[in-house]
C-alpha cells in the first residue's frame, strides 16, 4: 500500500520518536510510506529516523506554493473542500477553532499531493491539528483516512466526534484512551481500535550483562520536563535515599520549560551533584544506552495533573523492558496496563517520593527481584509491543479501509 503518514513535526525536533519502529517496519513489510509533518520545525535529531529521509515531504504551514495548490483544489471540488470548511467552525472555542484554519489550506495541499502520489490512505498521529490536516485531505482527495489517538490529544477534543465519524477507524493507544475518547463522542460514533505503540526487540541473549560491579547505580528518566513527568517527586526521593545511605545518580534525559525548576530543586535538596541534566538525546543513542546497560533501571514517576493531563503508555517504559533493563513507575493513566501479567511489578502511588523512594532501593538491593522483572518485563513486550505484531495489526486495518472504501 502506499501510505501518508501525517505527524506532527517528526522527522523534525526531539518529539514523537516513538513513531520511528512503526513507520521503519511498515516500510520493511512493503508498505510505501511518504511522511508528511503538519509543523516541520527544527532540526533532525534522531539518527534512527535518517532511512527515512527520502520519504519525507516538508513544507511550511504557508507559502505560495501552498495556497497555489490549494486554490486549484477548491476550484477542483468546491463542494466537498466547502463542506469540510464548514465542519471546521464547529470547533469548541475560538482557540481550536484557529489552529484548524491555520491547517486549512495545507490539507488542501496534502489532497493535491495524496492524488499524485496515488496513496491507498492517510494515517494522521494526534487527534489535534495534524488529524484536522487529513481530515481535509481525506474528505477532499476521496482518500480513506485514519487516526492513532494519544493522551494530552484526547482530552483537548479537537472535533473528536467529527473526526471519528469521518475517520475509517480510530487507534488508541490503550484501553484507557479509548474509553476516554467513547465518552467523549456521540453514542453512534465506532468504538476505537485498541493497537498499542510497537518497539523493537533487540536479540534476544543469554546472561544478559548487568553492571553489578561496585559502582553507583545509574537512573535514567527518558522525558520531557512537563509537570505530568513527575521529574520533582524523583529528586525527592533521590534525597531521602542519600539520608538512608543508599547512593544513586540520576540521568534526566530531555528537556522542557520545567528545566530550570528542577536545576533549582537539586540544588535546594543538595543532590545536585547526583544530578545530570543530559538534555535531548537522540533516540536511536538512548536505545543503544538501553542495551548496553548504562543504566541500572528506568524511573518514569509520572503524575496526573490538577488540570487532568496523564499518560498515555509511555514508549520509554516499553523500550527499557525490551533492553532488559528494568522499570519504576507509578500507577497513573495507561502505565498499568504495560504491566499487566508483571506479578512484581515495581508501581508505586503517584507523588509519593517515599514510596519512589523505597521501590528504587528495593530494586537495588534485591538481585532475584530484578532478575524476575527483567525476564518478565521483555516477554510482556514481546507477546503484545513488539513492533511486528503492531505493525501487522496496522497493516491490516489499513488494508481493510482500502477495500471498504
Amino acid at each position: 500500500m502506499r501510505i501518508i503518514y501525517v505527524t506532527s513535526s517528526l522527522p523534525h525536533g526531539k518529539k514523537e520518536a516513538f513513531v520511528i519502529p512503526e513507520l521503519r517496519e511498515l516500510t520493511r513489510r512493503g508498505h510505501d510510506i511518504l511522511v508528511v509533518p503538519t509543523f516541520p520545525r527544527g532540526k533532525v535529531l534522531h539518527g534512527d529516523v535518517e532511512p527515512l529521509m527520502s520519504c519525507v515531504v516538508s513544507r511550511p504551514l504557508l507559502s505560495v506554493g501552498i495556497v497555489r495548490v490549494a486554490v486549484r483544489q477548491f476550484a477542483r471540488n468546491p463542494t466537498k473542500a466547502s463542506e469540510v470548511l464548514r465542519s471546521l467552525f464547529e470547533s469548541r472555542s475560538a482557540g481550536v477553532l484557529v489552529r484548524n484554519l491555520a491547517v486549512y489550506l495545507k490539507g488542501l495541499w496534502l489532497a493535491d499531493l495524496a492524488r499524485r502520489w496515488e496513496a491507498d490512505h492517510i494515517h494522521a498521529h494526534w487527534l489535534t491539528v495534524p488529524a484536522t490536516l487529513a481530515l481535509v485531505a481525506g474528505k477532499v482527495s476521496g482518500r480513506p483516512w485514519s487516526i492513532t489517538a494519544h493522551r494530552f490529544d484526547i482530552a483537548q477534543n479537537n472535533l473528536l466526534d467529527i473526526k471519528a465519524k469521518s475517520a475509517c477507524f480510530v487507534r488508541a493507544i490503550n484501553r484507557r484512551g479509548a474509553r476516554e475518547i467513547v465518552a467523549r463522542a456521540s453514542p453512534e460514533t465506532p468504538v476505537p481500535s485498541v493497537i498499542h505503540m510497537g518497539v523493537a526487540l533487540p536479540a534476544a541473549k543469554d546472561g544478559w550483562p548487568q553492571r553489578d560491579d561496585g559502582t553507583v547505580p545509574r537512573v535514567v528518566v527518558p522525558a520531557n520536563m512537563l509537570e505530568v513527568k513527575g521529574h520533582g517527586y524523583l529528586l525527592k526521593a533521590t534525597r531521602l535515599l542519600r539520608d538512608r545511605g543508599v547512593r544513586v545518580h540520576v540521568d534526566l534525559a530531555g528537556d522542557g520549560p520545567l528545566r530550570k525548576e528542577l536545576e533549582d530543586e537539586a540544588a535546594r535538596l543538595g543532590i545536585q551533584d547526583g544530578v545530570s541534566f543530559l538534555g535531548v538525546v537522540p533516540h536511536d543513542e538512548l536505545l543503544q544506552r538501553l542495551r548496553m546497560m548504562d543504566w541500572s533501571m528506568l524511573v518514569l514517576p509520572s503524575i496526573v495533573t490538577d488540570s487532568g493531563e496523564k499518560e498515555g503508555i509511555p514508549v520509554a517504559i516499553i523500550e527499557a523492558m525490551s533492553c532488559r533493563v528494568p522499570v519504576v513507575s507509578t500507577t497513573t493513566g495507561g502505565i498499568p496496563e504495560v504491566f499487566e501479567g508483571v506479578d512484581e511489578a515495581l508501581l508505586v502511588p503517584a507523588r509519593d517520593p517515599v514510596a519512589l523512594a523505597d521501590a528504587i532501593e528495593r530494586l537495588i538491593k534485591d538481585p532475584g527481584l530484578r532478575k524476575r522483572l527483567v525476564e518478565a518485563g521483555r516477554r510482556r513486550v514481546e507477546e503484545d509491543f513488539a513492533i511486528e505484531k503492531v505493525a501487522a495489526k496496522l497493516a491490516k486495518r489499513f488494508e481493510m479501509s482500502g477495500r471498504t472504501a
